[in-house]
């Protein structure tokens, strides 16, 4: 599919479409080792080859990032009064269309995918192809048996919606525990309302893994990477203890 160079070097995130202009302009471009300097020229990513200031140019359909949120961030791809998740990916990495797959609220923490595949962002979303987020809660009182298991085989909330089964283990006992849940769903403040529902409360949230990807430990709070090919294949990864 013929393709705007200026308009492709662009879509990549690096350069502005001025500055992509500006560098064909510059003859800093090359199409099958000729330099080409038409703004309007038009190339098949797919067959032609491109060279910018000397090195290859690699296309990419879609972008997909790991961002470790902090608290404090609004889950969205832009907002009038608070920082959002897309604000906090660097220049580098930025391209048109990025938006969070999936949302964690201001005050949880941890994994967001942040993505321009509208298609694998509805695969991992849906409830259906049961592809688990884990996260851990820190839990407002020491909790009981029942309650773990009222959480875990599907409590229904207290505006009367029923949610899926889930998966507990308690990671820390005592008077603020630890737990690990996995769901496969999204609803608003699910994780919170679960528990309130079951007659407990959430002090602190994280997520850590997304299907079989875990948060890279190594991620500061705040910073993004992009993933891998095989990362991005781990997502939609189902674990052998999947629903």
């Amino acid at each position: 599919m013929l393709q705007r160079l200026d308009k492709l070097i662009s879509s990549q995130g690096t350069y502005t479409r001025k500055q992509a202009q500006q560098l064909i302009k510059d003859g800093s471009v090359k199409v099958d080792g000729v330099t080409v300097r038409d703004r309007g020229f038009h190339i098949d990513p797919d067959k032609n080859e491109v060279m910018l200031e000397g090195k290859a140019f690699t296309v990419e359909k879609f972008v997909y990032l790991m961002l470790n949120k902090p608290k404090g961030v609004v889950s969205a791809t832009n907002d009038a009064s608070q920082k959002t998740v897309i604000d906090l990916v660097p220049d580098e990495l930025k391209r048109r269309n990025l938006f969070p797959a999936g949302r964690l609220d201001m005050t949880t923490t941890g994994f967001v995918l942040i993505t321009d595949d509208g298609d694998f962002a509805h695969r991992i979303l849906s409830p259906k192809n049961h592809i688990e987020k884990t996260y851990e809660a820190r839990l407002a009182e020491s909790t009981t048996p029942e309650q773990m298991n009222a959480v875990a085989e599907g409590i229904v909330l207290g505006d009367g919606t029923e949610c899926l089964p889930a998966k507990l283990r308690l990671l820390e006992d005592g008077d603020n525990p630890l737990v690990e849940i996995k769901i496969c769903e999204g609803k608003y403040h699910q994780i919170k309302r679960m528990f309130a529902a079951a007659g407990n409360g959430v002090i602190e949230l994280r997520r850590t893994r997304m299907g079989n990807l875990y948060l890279d430990e190594n991620l500061p709070e705040g910073h993004c990477r992009r993933l891998t090919q095989d990362e991005v294949l781990l997502i939609e990864q189902c674990s052998d203890e999947c629903f």
